[in-house]
């Protein structure tokens, strides 16, 4: 590895490192194989713009991240963190769902566990949200299967060990999956890993996670957060509006894979932004997509590089950059 993100030769280093080659071949394998393994599920790719005037992280109650605003020609508008809404036009046009791999920016600096760009494979397909957690699981298992065939001795060697591959490459199964609620009573509601919010909802933190994660193996789902602390575009689990039709797989530093339903008609997205305190105008096209098409429809993004810290047992995200990106500084080339 090569720490010194901001070291102006440092795209020369990484020449001379071979555990950097190993991470391009990686990153080359993930793209690959994604598509290849949509496109045997029967997806579609869509060509999307990386500008947008409706980020899926609006500033509003739930969210967790910071849009990246940008004046293109005089124009304001957002480098997209990422294309889930368009995922769900995409599902109008192909009926067996869509998907991409892509790039996605946030405006947070960057941490251990945070990129400010980062490549993102999500998929929307017209399916509910236990089909959905479904088809993330396959997905995954593939991918493991996969890289520990390609590439278990190498990782054995920079790793010291490929039995977290092998653990998930072989699950047989299901993997585990509890509510937010039931997290909470595992976690026996300490506030060190359960936290509770002026407005009245509740959120996991990060050493909560990694409680989970230990508590069930390696592996585990929450679904069913309360609904004012994620986006507003996740579906109601039930008619009280408490909680979403959601679910993050923790496993390595924590969440890899977010997962939700989304609102099927405009009358509940309307609902759902008023609820969320999210101004409704850059949301009008959204609105007017579900009112003329309603469709149910779930999907999910995962972080190529948190995926592919856990499959190096890496702790620092910012390693994984080949070409290093960062907000609040220039790099080169």
């Amino acid at each position: 590895m090569h720490g010194n993100w901001l070291d102006k030769d440092r795209f020369l280093h990484l020449l001379d490192n071979p555990w950097y080659k190993l991470l391009a071949e990686l990153q080359s394998y993930i793209s690959v194989e994604t598509y290849r393994y949509w496109d045997s599920q029967s997806l579609k790719t869509l060509h999307l713009p990386i500008t947008t005037n409706a980020v899926s992280s609006p500033m509003g109650l739930g969210s967790d991240s910071l849009p990246v605003k940008i004046d293109l020609f005089g124009i304001e508008t957002y480098l997209a963190d990422s294309m889930q809404f368009m995922l769900e036009y995409g599902c109008r046009f192909f009926d067996s769902g869509s998907y991409y791999v892509m790039p996605s920016f946030r405006g947070e600096n960057a941490t251990k566990r945070h990129l400010c760009q980062f490549y993102h494979s999500e998929i929307e397909v017209p399916r509910d949200l236990n089909a959905t957690i479904e088809m993330a699981e396959n997905y995954i298992k593939h991918l493991a299967k996969g890289i520990l065939e390609q590439f278990g001795e190498q990782i054995n060697g920079y790793s010291g060990s490929s039995s977290h591959l092998e653990q998930l490459a072989n699950h047989e199964g299901n993997l585990p999956r509890v509510t937010f609620d039931e997290a909470a009573e595992i976690l026996e509601n300490n506030p060190e890993y359960i936290e509770h919010h002026e407005g009245g909802w509740r959120t996991i933190s990060h050493a909560g996670e990694r409680e989970m994660i230990k508590h069930f193996g390696g592996f585990v789902w929450i679904t069913h957060y309360d609904h004012l602390s994620v986006p507003f575009y996740q579906a109601y689990a039930d008619e009280t509006k408490k909680s979403a039709a959601c679910a993050d797989l923790l496993f390595g530093l924590g969440e890899i894979v977010g997962l939700g339903e989304r609102h099927q008609t405009a009358e509940e997205t309307i609902d759902a932004l008023e609820l969320h305190e999210v101004p409704a105008e850059d949301y009008r096209w959204y609105v007017e997509m579900k009112r003329k098409s309603p469709l149910k429809t779930s999907g999910f993004g995962m972080g190529v590089e948190r995926f592919l810290m856990w499959v190096l047992s890496h702790d620092d995200i910012r390693d994984m950059q080949i070409l290093a990106r960062f907000n609040d500084a220039r790099t080169e080339p």
